[in-house]
């Protein structure tokens, strides 16, 4: 019995610290998110306000907290996939270069042309240059938002919210205004009444301030206390003052706005890259879901045989690369449903690992007419030699945001910025993982199809490889700092991913892997970065090998324009959702998105569960 009681003893001792250490595991795991989002208020995330007696120190905070959003930015940056690189440059009349950027440079100011002075002779005529002027400048800012944060200035634009502290922020304008005159005013022993009004005006509004955030909170009589403060202020400037302590308490509460604005900017450009290139809670839940099932499931068990379309020359194949379920079957869906005769549909969807088996369940539960859909895992594939390079990973196309300013008219200028698209080095196993085709359609997955494609089988391409859609606003020319010192046509124009029509017998007689290869390992040796090494090698390999596709076959700008017009969208065979704003996030362009839900399957169970409503 004793023994007995003893193991017993020990028993409840282990199971007791069992239970206290599971329990100190869950206050920690509690502990640690919440240390993080304090240390990250504290450290940069919060607003100063205005304080009771500002200091230079102010100023200093903001800096803080800019650089500390920067250096989030730099720490983040190299984890978010699919960043889309930077390109500015300027182009001029008659598609020649009056002066050339780099990669993530700042771009090149267009020369400025002297004007002689106009007379002017009336108020007028003077308001109305100062309204012309405060629109330029307006003008000028957007641009300048532009090529440092892209895409984020157009939606920010698209949603700016009407404020809602205007009040509040113009309380704090006058009485920081009050502070800079008051020690000049209490010098002054003839005027101690003023002294005393003004002095009761700065402590109202200093309690109402520590008491109101918006405009909601501040009390029903808060314009007459404007109305004073603004009738105490206006005394104040009938007085001499100390022109040097006014001066600097206004350049205060001006460093101290800039920083504050500039501050905001950073952190909410930062929020929006986050938010863009982040995989939606919904699309991940959706992901892990189908790859719990298929192991749960007999699916795997029942591996269907690989069907004799796969490899069938006379049918029409689809290429798709993709790491996004939702993207991939809407491409599928839509140009199924489009299609004259879907059973010559061959679709062969490209992703890697980790998502291969959810890609796989789920095209095994939904079908697309007659089509047939194969799902492979370019990880796994066996290639040749000079291939093997390529499989460590996965890449999808690549985007550069190309901005440049048009110089046609050198007084007035104007910012354009375009996404183009290229191949990644995966596109290039194609000719190896197909070796039995003769011609595919590389669809990216950020397309949605408003007609039926078989025509695309038809094009004879006259020798050429690559059949796609053109970009002639971006010309060799314009990149030749990039593309390096080799022999091009300047005046040839950039072309898109997006829909390409690949001659493959083509692409294998000229060898155009190994040339890509052999590109690549030429252009790194230069001094350009990554980003530039990759669109060069894209460019030059199919150098005076692409077949311009007539343009009412694709419509691009559906991810970073809001401009498109309604018609040129509705007779556009694909539409090109390139850009950052896809049709999936949230942040997508509204607008446009109706015509990517259309072709989405929202009967399928797995899309309730995780809540997934783009």
């Amino acid at each position: 019995m004793k023994g007995y009681h003893n193991n017993h003893n020990q028993g409840k001792r282990r199971w007791r610290c069992l239970v206290i250490g599971v329990l100190f595991l869950v206050l920690l795991s509690m502990l640690v998110p919440l240390v993080f989002l304090l240390g990250l208020y504290h450290n940069g995330f919060h607003s100063t306000g205005h304080p009771s007696d500002p200091q230079t120190s102010s100023s200093a905070s903001y800096t803080d907290q800019s650089n500390h959003v920067k250096q989030l930015i730099e720490n983040f940056a190299p984890t978010l996939s699919n960043i889309h690189q930077v390109i500015n440059f300027t182009s001029g009349a008659e598609n020649k270069t009056t002066s050339s950027g780099s990669i993530h440079g700042a771009p090149a100011v267009s020369p400025a042309v002297p004007q002689p002075p106009l007379r002017r002779n009336n108020a007028v005529t003077t308001g109305t240059d100062e309204i012309t002027k405060h629109k330029r400048s307006a003008f000028e800012e957007s641009e300048k938002c532009e090529l440092r944060f892209g895409g984020y200035c157009h939606w920010c634009d698209e949603h700016r919210e009407s404020m809602k502290d205007f009040m509040v922020n113009k309380l704090k304008d006058q009485l920081f205004v009050a502070r800079a005159y008051y020690p000049t005013i209490a010098k002054l022993l003839s005027q101690e009444k003023l002294t005393n009004e003004m002095r009761q005006n700065i402590q109202e509004l200093e309690r109402i301030l520590s008491e109101s955030s918006t405009d909601a909170d501040l009390p029903p009589q808060i314009q007459k206390n404007l109305q004073k403060m603004e009738n105490v202020i206006a005394k104040a400037k009938t007085f001499p003052v100390d022109c040097n302590n006014v001066d600097k308490k206004l350049r205060q509460i001006l460093d101290l706005t800039e920083e504050e604005t500039n501050f905001h900017m950073k952190q909410s450009a930062f929020l929006y890259q986050l938010a863009v290139q982040t995989m939606p809670k919904g699309l991940h839940c959706l992901s892990m879901r189908l790859l719990v099932e298929y192991f749960k499931s007999s699916v795997h068990d029942k591996e269907l045989p690989l069907s004799e379309r796969y490899s069938n020359p006379s049918l029409q194949h689809y290429v798709i690369f993709s790491t996004n379920v939702l993207a991939a079957s809407v491409v599928i869906n839509s140009t199924a449903v489009h299609a004259r005769e879907s059973g010559n549909l061959v679709f062969h969807v490209l992703t890697d690992g980790m998502n291969y088996f959810a890609m796989k369940l789920w095209f095994l539960r939904n079908t697309y007419k007659e089509a047939a859909v194969q799902v492979l895992n370019v990880e796994n594939v066996t290639l040749k030699y000079h291939d093997k390079e390529a499989l460590k990973s996965m890449s999808l196309p690549l985007e550069y945001r190309v901005s440049f300013h048009t110089v046609n008219n050198p007084p007035a200028t104007h910012l354009r910025t375009e996404y183009v698209s290229v191949f990644s080095h995966t596109h290039y196993l194609i000719p190896s993982i197909f070796e039995k085709l003769k011609r595919v359609v590389v669809l990216d997955d950020d397309v949605v199809v408003q007609r039926d494609l078989s025509d695309l089988w038809n094009i004879d391409m006259g020798g050429k490889v690559n059949g796609a859609l053109q970009l002639c606003s971006v010309q060799l020319g314009q990149l030749r700092n990039f593309l390096g010192k080799g022999s091009f046509d300047e005046n040839s124009c950039a072309w898109m991913s997006g829909l390409n029509v690949i001659d493959l017998v083509r692409w294998r007689e000229l060898d155009l892997t190994k040339t890509y290869w052999k590109l690549g390992q030429e252009v790194s040796k230069g001094t350009g970065s990554a980003e530039a090494v990759a669109l060069s090698t894209s460019l030059l390999t199919f150098q005076d090998l692409v077949y311009p596709l007539d343009g009412v076959w694709a419509l691009s700008g559906l991810g970073h324009d809001y401009g498109i017009d309604v018609q040129a969208i509705k007779k556009a065979a694909v539409l090109h959702f390139n850009g950052q704003m896809k049709p999936w996030l949230e942040l997508g362009i509204p607008k446009y998105k109706q015509y990517w839900k259309r072709f989405l399957n929202r009967d399928d169970l797995f899309l309730g569960e995780c809540n997934v409503n783009p």
